[in-house]
């Protein structure tokens, strides 16, 4: 038998972009277990995307991949003035639990619930 086949990164982008909300929810959560495979191609569609949720679920799946190559980009969300980037970038770098990022939380005041009320 053959193994199924594994949908390409910009597939399941597509299908996050679906307007039909199960395609939608059906990519973000099949990539969410496989984040850290897919780190640099997120923070390359991160990067390009203009849409605010995609920006949103982007940064979840990049605080996901608990990976230091997500970083940077985390903390330049994290002093975003958008509340929902700035919290998601929060969680991911709490998530990533590194001596660098628990340097940047404490350096900025930033805590998840401080992220949130702020």
């Amino acid at each position: 038998m053959s193994k199924p086949h594994e949908p390409a990164f910009s597939d399941l982008l597509s299908m996050m972009r679906e307007g039909n909300p199960q395609v939608a929810e059906d990519g973000f959560h099949y990539l969410r277990p496989r984040a850290k495979d897919h780190i640099d191609e997120l923070l390359t569609a991160l990067g390009n995307e203009t849409n605010h949720a995609m920006q949103c679920w982007l940064l979840e799946l990049i605080g996901e991949a608990k990976s230091e190559k997500g970083l940077v980009a985390l903390c330049a969300y994290a002093k975003s003035q958008d509340d929902s980037l700035k919290s998601w970038a929060v969680q991911g770098l709490v998530k990533l639990n590194s001596r660098q990022a628990k340097t940047f939380l404490k350096e900025n005041g930033l805590t998840p619930l401080k992220a949130q009320k702020k």
